[in-house]
């Protein structure tokens, strides 16, 4: 389910446009309930144009959720593989940092990210974390004892936890404050789950 080909052929900023209306009435009402009709009237068409561009509602909403999903991607940037594990570590701590602060500067994105998510068919989101997974298997230190596809998935639920968690914490202190509140926690959690322990022969990382 993709917008129909006159859509791409918007301008990108007014494309742009209408997918931040969209995004926020998505987000204030919820990805079932929020307005068709009135998300189409605040961007500016009338309905009859809109089915030019979409299908329908769902159309409208995978459309806004594909972009999302885009969004944060494109906060995490790619996967670089680290030269050693205090690399690996400071890269990992360095995304979660840029895409909490994404979340944290844009709400509609916070609110809509599950169902992103949620919804990714491509494996685009899971693939990020596959390739953290596969780098720190290379680097020697998370387990090889477990399915990688679902140590990726348990991976990127922990993160996905952690920076809902982290949103709350940072809530409580200066506005200005870089660091997140106890964030080793999150690396704690991330260790217990990556270690192999006497059977996977990984080990603890540091």
């Amino acid at each position: 389910m993709t917008p129909l080909p006159r859509f791409h052929r918007l301008p990108a900023e007014r494309q742009e446009a209408i997918l931040a209306v969209a995004r926020a009435h998505f987000a204030e009402h919820g990805p079932a309930s929020a307005s068709y009709n009135k998300i189409i009237e605040a961007a500016g068409f009338s309905k009859t144009a809109a089915y030019q561009y979409f299908d329908g509602r769902e159309d409208l909403l995978a459309a806004v959720l594909d972009d999302v999903l885009d969004r944060l991607l494109g906060v995490l940037g790619p996967w670089t593989p680290a030269r050693d594990e205090a690399g690996f570590w400071a890269r990992l701590e360095a995304g979660s940092h840029d895409l909490v602060a994404h979340l944290r500067a844009h709400p509609d994105d916070l609110a809509l990210a599950d169902a992103a998510v949620g919804r990714a068919q491509d494996g685009t989101w899971l693939g990020w974390f596959g390739a953290v997974v596969e780098d720190g298997q290379r680097l020697g230190f998370i387990r090889t004892d477990v399915d990688p596809a679902l140590l990726a998935g348990a991976t990127a639920a922990v993160m996905r936890a952690a920076d809902e968690w982290a949103l709350g914490a940072l809530r409580s202190v200066r506005p200005t404050a870089q660091a997140v509140p106890g964030g080793e926690q999150v690396w704690s959690l991330l260790r217990g789950l990556w270690s192999g322990g006497a059977d996977g022969g990984a080990g603890h990382a540091h």
